[in-house]
């Protein structure tokens, strides 16, 4: 138990060393096509798709009985999203995994995240319940998409979206 706590704690230093974050407060949630789109039109990178269809939610979780997405396994359409909602057992991020994807399909997701966009396929970092990414799937291809939350990946926190 002592290791897991000293692991976390390094996680954590190394993440926010890394990240550069913020010691303001979380905002709202905003819509990512609104702050994604003029910078991706300035750089000549793949546009944010807004999604067109439902968004689904998954929980990022870490309690007694482990850290897990609930759901791990989610099936969507073509233009769905997927909203991220941090619930407990911090700090939580969704990465997706870049192994197998086509490069233009590992452009568009990655545009995707819009401003919830940490690294390549990865969303911010969140420590607090209620903090969310929801990550649109416009644009992108039936198939499999594996992703996991990069603290606990070690700890089997990992999941697939599969769009039909």
């Amino acid at each position: 138990m002592l290791f897991n706590r000293l692991a976390l704690a390094a996680a954590v230093v190394t993440l926010v060393a890394c990240g550069g974050g913020s010691d303001s407060a979380p905002a709202a949630e905003s819509t990512p096509a609104a702050d994604a789109a003029p910078a991706a039109a300035a750089t000549g990178a793949i546009a944010y798709a807004a999604p067109t269809g439902t968004t689904h939610e998954v929980k990022m979780v870490g309690d007694d009985k482990g850290y897990r997405f609930e759901p791990a396994e989610l099936t969507i359409k073509a233009g769905d999203a997927v909203k991220f909602v941090a619930v407990s057992g911090f700090p939580h991020n969704v990465a997706f995994v870049a192994t197998g994807l086509a490069e233009d399909v590992k452009k568009q997701l990655d545009a995707n995240f819009g401003t919830f966009r940490m690294a390549e396929l990865s969303s911010n970092m969140y420590t607090i319940a209620g903090e969310s990414a929801t990550i649109s799937f416009a644009n992108i291809p039936a198939g499999k998409y594996e992703f996991n939350c990069t603290p606990h990946l070690a700890m089997g926190m990992k999941g697939v979206v599969t769009v039909q």
